[in-house]
């Protein structure tokens, strides 16, 4: 159900979901991270959904924090924020599925982190992300600290979080944060295409990849193999994984039914 500062759609396997306050380019606020948060654990429990899709409207994907409420707020205000913030970062890095955050305009500070959330980021030639925590005196919060570094490397990290300068989507392609870059007038059309590709394919192989490739991370060689041995002897049991040698069997395209 949609609420008033996020807007919710589903679309057969694909929920959609759009954070709504253009008019603050479409800053944070408790509602919007709420919303999301409980959309992203109905999409869990939910079979019929295998990939969500997050986007913003009007003139930007999200600004982040709402700069106008800065300086307003006690330690301990900032402190329970940032809690509910962490829990949506959490939940969407927990949602065995994947999610693709459709970005344009502008991907600022916390903005620019919920789109490092997702699994896949699909760009508009137009957009910007600025890590603008440092023009206001502040630290990257939303997982920036631990996502960017893990993409780029500490180096580059460390450059965009001091500087605060605007990254364009085709030098973020480039450091490979993002997936794809295409004209804004196509990304929704793009982004649907791609999405649905992703809701045809075996889903629950697609949930096991990424909770294996986060883990990596922080897993020695030796626990991968591990962990790839025992989770490839469950993916023989699937409904996919049959069907998937049976449609190569046949020489046909695989119906995957994401069990």
């Amino acid at each position: 159900m949609s609420t008033e500062h996020l807007l919710i759609h589903q679309n057969g396997p694909v929920l959609s979901l759009t954070l709504n306050r253009p008019e603050s380019l479409n800053a944070f606020s408790p509602e919007m991270i709420l919303g999301l948060t409980n959309a992203f654990k109905k999409a869990a429990e939910d079979e019929e959904i295998r990939v969500v899709v997050l986007s913003g409207a009007g003139r930007a994907f999200t600004a982040g924090g709402d700069v106008k409420t800065m300086g307003q707020t006690s330690p301990k205000a900032v402190y329970d924020h940032i809690g509910k913030l962490n829990e949506l970062i959490i939940t969407m890095k927990n949602l065995p599925k994947p999610i693709v955050a459709s970005v344009h305009g502008f991907a600022a500070g916390a903005g620019f982190n919920l789109a490092l959330g997702a699994d896949l980021i699909l760009a508009a030639e137009d957009t910007k992300f600025i890590l603008s925590f440092a023009q206001v005196g502040l630290i990257s919060d939303g997982g920036g600290l631990y996502f960017l570094p893990r993409l780029i490397g500490p180096n580059r990290a460390k450059e965009l979080f001091f500087s605060a300068e605007p990254l364009l989507a085709d030098r973020a392609l480039e450091y490979g944060i993002v997936n794809h870059v295409f004209p804004l007038e196509s990304l929704k059309d793009e982004t649907i295409r791609f999405a649905n590709k992703l809701a045809n394919g075996p889903g629950v192989a697609y949930g096991m990849v990424k909770k294996l490739v986060d883990q990596a991370g922080q897993s020695t060689l030796e626990e991968m193999l591990e962990q790839e041995r025992i989770t490839q002897a469950m993916m023989v049991t699937t409904t996919d994984h049959r069907e998937g040698v049976q449609a190569f069997v046949e020489k046909r395209k695989p119906s995957f039914s994401g069990r």
